[in-house]
């Protein structure tokens, strides 16, 4: 089992500057799309995000990590109990200093964290996923807590954008239906986030014994598991690739049209990384599908050139 090391005593924990620096500094190293993004924010939204991702990564580092074999239930029966405790305004390190204040500034809700602690869970004991409505689950609960997470950083705007267009389209509905629920769009944003880094890593996955992609999608493409594991890219393969990164486009374009329901200043930034997250699918066909021997990414060149495209989705979209 692997123990939670003691926090260390209160006075020795990092100031607040400090623990928002080394939290900028992580996110930085470990998440250069997310990063990216958080960059076009107002500096206090910006902090808040990369708190918000280091406690995520932490956790995600108990199952995925270096220690990760030693990790059981106890272990996030131990985590979430921490939770708890940044949650009454504890903090237990250097880095959980910026989550207990990010925590207050924002008045975040602690059920996001608990759900993605549950998602955890599922990769102790779970290798294989038959439907997609299990892996959706799991999916939602690795990843599209982060929407719900980040959503009060963010902020809502008091009165959505509008583009021209939309008197137009509002005629083809009907009027009482009800206005997009953001929460919903930022839940589909971290569901396409985590397809995509599913698709991109495949091959590392395999080789944890784990396959995301939904058995029931294997079979409709006769690719079996061994074929996966052997790492087999042939007609079958692309096929169920191309099927895949479909439906990641899919919820990316669901995820989109919640944009403008955020606050101005969050618009442009998390155009900023929807854009750059699916350009990996991209980057994926790009590499023939071949996610086995060529890891997908996007260059630095690309990330630059999806910048003034997002500010301009970000003001008229």
């Amino acid at each position: 089992m692997l123990h939670l090391p003691d926090p260390p005593r209160t006075n020795t924990l990092a100031t607040l500057e400090e623990s928002y620096e080394l939290c900028r500094q992580v996110t930085a190293k470990y998440s250069k799309t997310f990063y990216w993004g958080s960059a076009l924010m107002p500096l206090a939204k910006r902090r808040a995000i990369w708190a918000i991702y280091v406690w995520c990564r932490r956790t995600d580092e108990l199952v995925d990590g270096p220690m990760a074999k030693l990790t059981t239930p106890e272990t996030l029966d131990d985590w979430e109990r921490r939770l708890e405790q940044l949650f009454g305004g504890h903090a237990l390190d250097d880095s959980d200093v910026a989550l207990v204040d990010t925590i207050g500034r924002y008045n975040l809700d602690i059920q996001p964290f608990r759900d993605m602690i549950a998602g955890q869970r599922m990769d102790l004991y779970r290798s294989r996923y038959q439907t997609y409505e299990e892996l959706e689950l799991y999916c939602y609960r690795v990843a599209g807590t982060v929407g719900l997470m980040t959503t009060p950083v963010l902020g809502v705007a008091s009165e959505p954008a509008r583009a021209p267009w939309d008197g137009f389209l509002q005629m083809q509905t009907s009027p009482d239906r009800n206005p997009d629920d953001p929460t919903e769009r930022a839940i589909a944003l971290g569901i396409a986030n985590q397809l995509t880094n599913i698709l991109r890593d495949v091959g590392e996955d395999r080789h944890r014994g784990r396959i995301y992609l939904p058995l029931e999608d294997l079979e409709r493409f006769r690719y079996t598991e061994q074929d996966l594991m052997n790492g087999v890219v042939d007609d079958r393969w692309r096929a169920l690739m191309q099927f895949q990164i479909q439906r990641a486009r899919t919820i990316f374009d669901s995820a989109a049209k919640g944009i403008r329901l955020l606050h101005p200043d969050a618009r442009w930034p998390v155009w900023a990384a929807l854009m750059l997250y699916s350009r990996i699918l991209h980057s994926i066909e790009r590499n023939g599908y071949d996610v086995f021997n060529k890891r997908a990414y996007v260059p630095t060149t690309g990330k630059v050139r999806c910048l003034p495209v997002a500010l301009m989705r970000s003001q008229v979209l």
